[in-house]
């Protein structure tokens, strides 16, 4: 532990040293009386440009100082007297030099309104808005910008999560953040049926669906306290220009990717209407193999294993809804979302046996599994908001949501045995079936009210319900070779209910002293979790109420420079994947099951970070440092014939610090550079199933993109991924590298743009791994997802013009409560 502080601490005075170094005096320094406020706004939506530069300079046009915009657009520059210009900058838009004007002493200068163009160019019918940068930086959240990442064209969610700086996403489609799996994703800022139960519908979502994606690091109380390591919120399109405007995809990929989406907006007077439709199939080959031993007193049992897999399915997801707006201060939203899947699944798993040695086989064996899934969802949403009289921002919002969701997979599974040298054994084949049917229903409630009490200050406060419950029927059979029935396989099937309540509320109070502001905020939640497994009525029913406070502390420094130190308190509750002790088994050597006695955990979240701006990009780190209680850790468990069982388990605690460096720089008016840089550290302490899981270690990862605008029509992306060897508490991961290509090209008068894109350009993504203990060796890989080449064309129709920087983003407006 001395030694993880050590490391903590170097970084943090590094980064502080970082900080102070940028900081230098203003325009004079502190004895200025002079002040220069103003508000910068987007010129075709009349919004506010939160984190715009703005700079000022005197007649000699040197630069004297400047500041940064907040939330609302307003900036604030203290200066000597004299006569001086601001220029404001923003990516994405036009630069905007204001007339010479005169600054007397202690005088307060207001600059009014200035307003920006966007860098886009009118068509008759079309607007094609200007690119974006494809990230954005704040001190509270990162927002990656779908639209301008070539690469995720023609994609899934999943692999457009892999792409953005922080997530990472293993071998079985398995989200992360920051090197943590305890993430909360949303979709529009509210769970949805379009994840999934298991979050498996992020691939079978189109990312051409998705405007951008949020990622906030450390919550505030007035988030939902569920994910340890943050939340990732995924922000579907939707545009409230008048008139109608949209966009239409078609991607065709091989192997085997074909895909539609659409997006339109119907906007007047009083309502808008919005939809989101996207349709494909795919099919997804991946392998793997995996190499064992086995001690035992008097010999080693040894077996090598060859997977071949192909995922292929049909996805449809629609989601319709409108906006009906009773005057300016109120509106009503409804939604409709509709998820349908029906996969085609198969596995080949071929074992090879052996004793003490290589050259002593012993049998072999081929297992298939032919799999079907078929899953519905759906969800009604009704949201309404209410501007109130008084300050602007001071309003009450309220959200009902209900969600249903039912799922059954089936598979037919077969085992044929050879002896060592492959030839048929004497021993009957075994034929096996299994069926799982799932529902789920969840009813949301939610509503936050905000007051500004001041220019500079305001409280929040809201309430919210969840109330879940999920009943699942595993059923695993075999066949009998004498009566030739199916017979029920004791311990494998059983029915397993999960029934789930949490309320909460929150209020958080916010103030701002000259550079100086602050956030305090408190979240109570009470959570009712209960299990019940009926055939052996076996139950276990937990409850807990527990306090989530957060603390934000900002000192805006000259040169656009900010720094933020942020306190929060998570929890991460075992889900209902976790409990639930029955999974299909395609493996029948290797099982995985769930834990129904987990208990949750509970994490301290402390981060120091830095962001400047400056007029070519910008630059975000942060030094950042998780403590967490009851740790779940999968641990697996191999006996003496070589069969194993993976399971979660609750070890005692985990220490884990890091340090994250963002970059996002225009070296050239054509070539733009962003990378994230990651590097993280965790000490783990426990004992499970009698045994000492401790473990420690120190990893990395690190991602760079390069843009090159070829032409005026034509676009270039490559993008390089790597992830450092990783130590586990039973094992190791090891290193994992790819590029992505991608080329697009504008066509009709940059109607439509054709984007071809190649992601792992040199097939090299294999997740590699070891495991150990005192009785068993194992070593493996595993592909998720071989080379997959995609063309997509994307036509944009647009009557008004887009607005530029997210919008409305489908009733989340990115300040209200989670």
């Amino acid at each position: 532990m001395q030694y993880l502080f050590t490391r903590l601490w170097i970084g943090l005075l590094v980064l502080s040293l970082f900080g102070h170094l940028n900081a230098q005096p203003s325009a004079g320094g502190r004895e200025l009386k002079s002040t220069i406020i103003g508000q910068i706004i987007d010129e075709g939506q009349s919004s506010p440009l939160d984190y715009a530069t703005v700079s000022l300079y005197n007649t000699e046009d040197e630069l004297l100082g400047g500041s940064i915009t907040d939330g609302e657009g307003r900036f604030e520059i203290e200066s000597r007297p004299g006569r001086f210009y601001l220029k404001v900058e923003f990516l994405g838009y036009q630069p905007k030099t204001t007339e010479v004007f005169d600054l007397s002493p202690r005088q307060v200068y207001n600059a009014g309104i200035i307003s920006v163009k966007s860098a886009s160019a009118q068509l008759d019918e079309v607007m094609v808005t200007a690119e974006r940068s494809t990230m954005t930086l704040a001190l509270d959240k990162r927002i990656f910008n779908v639209g301008k990442d070539l690469s995720s064209q023609g994609g899934s969610a999943t692999e457009l999560l892999d792409n953005v700086p922080s997530v990472q996403v293993d071998v079985e489609g398995n989200v992360s953040l920051r090197g943590s799996g305890n993430v909360r994703i949303l979709i529009n800022g509210r769970p949805s049926t379009l994840l999934g139960g298991d979050g498996s519908g992020l691939q079978q979502l189109p990312a051409n669906l998705i405007e951008r994606i949020e990622v906030v690091t450390n919550p505030s109380a007035r988030y939902e306290a569920e994910g340890t390591s943050g939340i990732i919120n995924i922000i579907l399109r939707e545009d409230q220009s008048r008139g109608l405007n949209g966009s239409f995809d078609l991607t065709l990929g091989q192997p085997d990717n074909a895909g539609v989406s659409v997006n339109l907006n119907r906007r007047s007077d009083r309502f808008n209407f919005f939809t989101n439709i996207g349709a494909n199939f795919r099919n997804r080959p991946g392998d793997g193999n995996l190499y064992t031993e086995v001690y035992n007193p008097n010999e080693t049992l040894i077996s090598i294993q060859n997977n071949e897999r192909t995922r292929q399915g049909l996805g449809l997801n629609f989601r319709f809804g409108a906006d009906y707006f009773f005057n300016e201060n109120s509106s009503l939203t409804t939604a409709f979302t509709y998820r349908l899947g029906d996969d085609n699944n198969e596995n080949v798993i071929r074992y090879f046996d052996y004793i003490n040695s290589l050259d002593n086989p012993v049998g072999q064996e081929t297992r298939l599994d032919e799999e079907f899934e078929d899953e519905t969802r759906l969800e009604y949403s009704l949201e309404y908001e209410l501007k109130l009289p008084g300050l602007d921002g001071h309003k009450l919002t309220a959200d009902f949501r209900y969600q249903d969701e039912s799922e059954i997979e089936g598979s037919d599974l077969s085992n044929q045995f050879f002896d060592g040298l492959g030839n048929p054994s004497d021993r009957a084949d075994l034929i096996q079936r299994s069926n799982n049917n799932e529902g789920s229903d969840q009813l949301i409630f939610q509503t936050d009210y905000v007051r500004p009490l001041g220019e500079d200050h305001q409280l929040e406060a809201g309430v919210r319900a969840s109330i879940r419950n999920v009943d699942n029927d595993f059923l695993v059979e075999e066949l009998d070779p004498d009566t030739d029935e199916f017979f029920a396989l004791d311990g494998l099937s059983n029915t397993f209910d999960y029934e789930e309540r949490v309320y909460a509320a929150y209020v958080t109070y916010g103030n701002k002293f000259g550079r100086w502001s602050f956030q305090v905020g408190l979240r109570p939640e009470y959570s009712f979790i209960n299990t019940e497994l009926l055939q052996t009525e076996e139950s276990n029913e937990r409850e807990f109420f527990n306090w989530f406070p957060s603390a934000f502390l900002n000192l805006e420094l000259s040169n656009q420079n900010s720094l933020q130190l942020s306190y929060s308190r998570r929890i991460s509750r075992p889900s209902f994947w976790r409990l639930n002790p029955f999974f299909t088994f395609t493996d029948n050597r290797n099982f995985r099951s769930g834990n129904p006695n987990l208990n949750p955990e509970f994490t301290n979240s402390f981060e120091l970070g830095h962001l400047k701006y400056f007029s070519k990009g910008s630059i975000s780190s942060a030094i950042y440092f998780r403590e967490t209680q009851d740790v779940v850790e999968t641990i697996r468990v191999v006996d003496s014939e070589g069969n194993s069982v993976a399971r979660p388990e609750n070890l005692a605690t985990n220490y884990s610090y890091g340090l994250e460096v963002n970059l996002n720089y225009d070296i050239t008016p054509w070539w733009r550079f962003t990378s994230d840089l990651n590097f993280f550290g965790f000490e783990t302490e426990g004992r499970a199933l009698e045994q000492d899981f401790a473990a420690s270690g120190f990893t990395w990862f690190a991602r760079g993109t390069s843009r090159f605008k070829v032409s005026p029509k034509f676009d270039a992306q490559l993008r390089y991924n790597y992830r450092a060897p990783r130590n586990e508490p039973q094992g190791r991961q090891r290193s994992l590298s790819s590029i992505d290509l991608a080329l697009s090209h504008d066509l009709w008068k940059d109607r439509a743009t054709i984007t071809l894109g190649v992601r792992d350009l040199l097939n090299s993504r294999r997740w590699r791994f070891t495991n150990f203990t005192d009785n068993f060796f194992a070593e493996g890989d595993s592909r998720w997802r071989v080379r997959q080449v995609d063309l997509t064309l994307s036509y944009r129709l647009q009557q008004d013009k887009q607005r530029d920087r997210g919008g409305r983003g489908g009733g989340y407006d990115g300040d209200g409560g989670y």
